[in-house]
C-alpha cells in the first residue's frame, strides 16, 4: 500500500511545476515578463490554498471516503493541467493553473492521512516516503524539459497522463489500513478545535517556517542555474537544458531527504530532525546566492544539499500533526496546515523576482533563510510544551 500511494503521489504531483518547467517557451510565445512567468506557479499555490481551505471548512478529508476524494481530484487536476496546451495566452493559462492547484488539494493532504492509517511506529518513514515520491514527481517536468525534441505541449500532456494513472491506481487498489482515524459527520467545530489546540498550533508554525523557503527555492532553482550557465557563455538552449537537468536533480534530491529523514525521525525524534533540516537548509539559502560565479563543483553540490535538506522535514511536520492534533480532526488539521503553508508560499514566490532585481540572487535566496529561523524557534517551543505536559502527567 505504501508503494501504491507513493507511485500515485509521484505521478499525480507531476502537474505542479509543468508551467514553471516550460516557462522559457511560454515567455517567448506569449511575451511574458519573469514576474508573470513566476505567477504561473503562484497561481497553483493560490488554487491549492483555496482548495485546502474549502476542504478544511467542509471537513472533506474527514467526511468523504479517501479513495473517491483522491481519484476524482486527480482526474480534475489532470484535465485542468492539459488545458494549458489550448490556453493561447496568459489570462486563460493563469486561470487553468489556479484550477490545477485547486484540484491538487484533493491529492496531496489526503494521501498523508491515507498512508498514516497503515503505519503507527514507522509513520515518519511512511509519510516521508510519500513526500519523497511527490517531491520527485514535482521535479519530473524539468527532466522532461531537458529531453531533446520534446515540445512544451508534450511536457504538459505527459504530466496529465501521469495524474490519470495515479487516479486509476488509487481507485483500483487503495483501502484504509488497520489504524483508521475516527470518522465524524460534518461539523463546524472541528476547525475550531484544531485552532485551539496549542501543540497543533506550534507544529503548524514550524511548518510555516519550512514553507516560507521551500516552494520559492523549488520554483527558482532552475532560473538560478540558467543564469549560472549563461554567465559561463552557454547559449540560451544549452542553459535551458542544463538548468533543467540540475533543477530536476536538486528537487529530486529532496526525495532521498524525505525518506532518510523519516527513518531518522522514527529513531531519534521528529522535532529533532526538523531542527537539523531547517538549520541546514537555512545555511544553504544564505550561501547559494553568492555562488553564481563559483565553480560548478562547488555550486552544484551546495544546491543538491539544499534540495536534500529543504524538504527533509516536510513529512515530519505532517507526522507530528497526526500525533498531536485531536484524533477526530486529523484530516482537517492536516488540511488547515497545508492551506496556511501554501498561502505563505505564494508570498515568497512573488517576492523573489523583485528581490533578485534589487540585490541579485544573494538577497533573493538570503531572505528565504528567515523561514527556517522562525521554524526552529516554533519547534523548540513545541518541545518545551510537550516536556511540560509530560511532566504534569
Amino acid at each position: 500500500m505504501l508503494a501504491l500511494l507513493a507511485a500515485a503521489e509521484l505521478m499525480g504531483m507531476s502537474l505542479w511545476f509543468t508551467a514553471s518547467a516550460v516557462s522559457p517557451r511560454l515567455e517567448a510565445l506569449w511575451g511574458l515578463t519573469p514576474a508573470q512567468a513566476g505567477w504561473l506557479t503562484g497561481a497553483v499555490q493560490l488554487g491549492f490554498v483555496a482548495g485546502t481551505a474549502a476542504a478544511a471548512l467542509l471537513n472533506l478529508a474527514d467526511v468523504v471516503p479517501a479513495r473517491a476524494y483522491f481519484g476524482v481530484s486527480a482526474l480534475l487536476a489532470a484535465a485542468a493541467n492539459a488545458g494549458l496546451v489550448l490556453a493561447g495566452g496568459y489570462g486563460p493559462a493563469l486561470a487553468l493553473r489556479f484550477l490545477t492547484g485547486l484540484f491538487l488539494a484533493g491529492v496531496y493532504p489526503p494521501a498523508m492521512k491515507m498512508v498514516a492509517t497503515w503505519f503507527r511506529s514507522a509513520r515518519g518513514l511512511a509519510i516521508g516516503t510519500v513526500v519523497g515520491a511527490l517531491t520527485v514527481g514535482k521535479a519530473l517536468p524539468y527532466l522532461l524539459r531537458a529531453a531533446p525534441g520534446l515540445p512544451w505541449q508534450g511536457v504538459v500532456l505527459a504530466a496529465s497522463a501521469g495524474a490519470v494513472v495515479a487516479a486509476a491506481l488509487v481507485a483500483a487498489g487503495y483501502r484504509d489500513g488497520p489504524f483508521p482515524f475516527a470518522r465524524r459527520p460534518f461539523s463546524w467545530t472541528l476547525l475550531g478545535g484544531v485552532v485551539r489546540d496549542r501543540r497543533t498550533r506550534l507544529a503548524i508554525a514550524g511548518y510555516l517556517g519550512h514553507m516560507w523557503e521551500l516552494y520559492a527555492m523549488w520554483t527558482f532553482t532552475a532560473a538560478y542555474f540558467a543564469d549560472f550557465y549563461a554567465a559561463r557563455g552557454a547559449s540560451a538552449a544549452q542553459a535551458a537544458a542544463w538548468s533543467g537537468v540540475v533543477g530536476f536533480a536538486v528537487i529530486a534530491a529532496g526525495g532521498a531527504g524525505s525518506v532518510l529523514a523519516g527513518r531518522w525521525a522514527d529513531r531519534l525524534g521528529r522535532a529533532r530532525v526538523t531542527l537539523w533540516a531547517m538549520a541546514a537548509s537555512g545555511a544553504c539559502a544564505l550561501a547559494m546566492g553568492w555562488l553564481l560565479h563559483a565553480p560548478a563543483l562547488l555550486a552544484v553540490p551546495v544546491a543538491l544539499a539544499w534540495g536534500f535538506a529543504v524538504v527533509a522535514d516536510s513529512a515530519q511536520f505532517s507526522a507530528i500533526v497526526t500525533e498531536v492534533a485531536p484524533e477526530h480532526a486529523v484530516g482537517t488539521a492536516l488540511t488547515l496546515q497545508t492551506a496556511l503553508g501554501f498561502l505563505l508560499t505564494s508570498v515568497t514566490i512573488a517576492a523573489v523576482p523583485p528581490l533578485r532585481a534589487m540585490g541579485g540572487w544573494p538577497l533573493a535566496f538570503g531572505v528565504l533563510a528567515i523561514g527556517p529561523a522562525l521554524g526552529i524557534a516554533a519547534m523548540r517551543r513545541l518541545g518545551a510544551v510537550a516536556a511540560l505536559s509530560d511532566g504534569r502527567r
